[in-house]
């Protein structure tokens, strides 16, 4: 028996990643750039050797198709392992489109590898996390990630990498909670769908390499109006494949929308700040650390809570 125990953090997609090109490898069809985040976590606990498989998330035993998720990405650490005790907690909602699978599977990535007697290198754990969930291979590095979309059917090109360390850019991620509820569409669901009903599914992804190419321009170059703008286009260009989807995708609550009216706003005010999202309602906002305040006092009337969150790091053992 043995157990180790790693941290990770989750990470927004600056430039976005939806739909897939295989599902089972979790190959995306488009390449994203991301910006890990401290301040929310995911801490996870693998016992290698346990009297049973057993899952806990937040301290409550999970079964059903999650635990059989979980449970079918240990296989492909050990083909013949012995029974699993694997217990996850974070400090932000789960399931929720606030990235908690791409901290959880990074941090079980690690985890359970070293529990199980392996030690990885990070280009193999991104490949590995990304089996479990595909954002969860940006994850396993800390600041400025991208994630390639590969040409290999087997995947094995397809990893997240590093474009600048967490240093490079002292930036905010201000988070607008709108609804904390796990949300009824999860991301794998959304994107089969997007792919197979959406008119304007094609268009997301011709146009996707070009954005990421901008995005990781823009970091490097360090210049906020130039990122803050391709990421809001990416973001808007990837929930109209989903709002065209049959039946549509409408992740988006009428806080989300007064959400992003609010940043609209702070830019005519000549307060730089962008928009994001992902597949759920929550808004997040970029902006310089001296803008932060502002742009959470404007997000707050709409939503349950805000979060000012800075650039984090890889993930970790405890």
């Amino acid at each position: 028996m043995s157990t180790a125990v790693a941290i990770a953090h989750p990470n927004i997609a600056l430039v976005k990643y939806w739909g897939k090109r295989d599902l089972p490898l979790n190959l995306p069809a488009v390449g994203s750039l991301s910006l890990t985040l401290s301040g929310f976590s995911t801490r996870t606990s693998v016992t290698w050797g346990a009297p049973a498989d057993r899952l806990e998330l937040d301290g409550e035993p999970i079964d059903g198709k999650e635990a059989s998720r979980v449970f079918r990405f240990l296989d492909r650490i050990d083909a013949d392992r012995p029974p699993v005790h694997v217990a996850s907690t974070n400090d932000f909602p789960r399931g929720a489109g606030l990235a908690s699978s791409a901290s959880g599977f990074a941090a079980l990535a690690l985890a359970a590898t070293r529990a199980a007697g392996q030690e990885l290198d990070r280009t193999e754990l991104s490949r590995l996390a990304r089996q479990g969930s595909g954002s969860a291979c940006r994850s396993l590095w800390g600041g400025y990630v991208r994630w390639d979309v590969g040409t290999r059917d087997d995947g094995h090109d397809s990893v997240g990498r590093p474009v600048a360390p967490l240093d490079h850019w002292d930036l905010r991620m201000v988070v607008a909670v709108v609804d904390a509820g796990r949300k009824k569409v999860g991301s794998t669901e959304g994107m089969e769908r997007s792919r197979t009903t959406s008119p304007y599914y094609q268009a997301w992804v011709d146009t996707a390499e070009a954005d990421v190419e901008e995005g990781t321009a823009a970091v490097l170059a360090r210049d906020l109006k130039r990122l803050g703008t391709v990421m809001e286009q990416s973001t808007l260009k990837m929930h109209a494949a989903m709002h065209t989807a049959w039946p549509p995708l409408l992740y988006w609550q009428p806080g989300t929308v007064a959400c992003l009216h609010a940043v609209h706003g702070l830019r005519n005010r000549g307060i730089g700040a962008w928009a994001t999202m992902d597949a759920g309602p929550q808004v997040k906002v970029l902006c310089t650390p001296d803008d932060a305040e502002a742009v959470a006092e404007a997000l707050r009337p709409h939503a349950e809570r805000v979060h000012v969150l800075s650039p984090g790091g890889p993930a970790r053992l405890a």
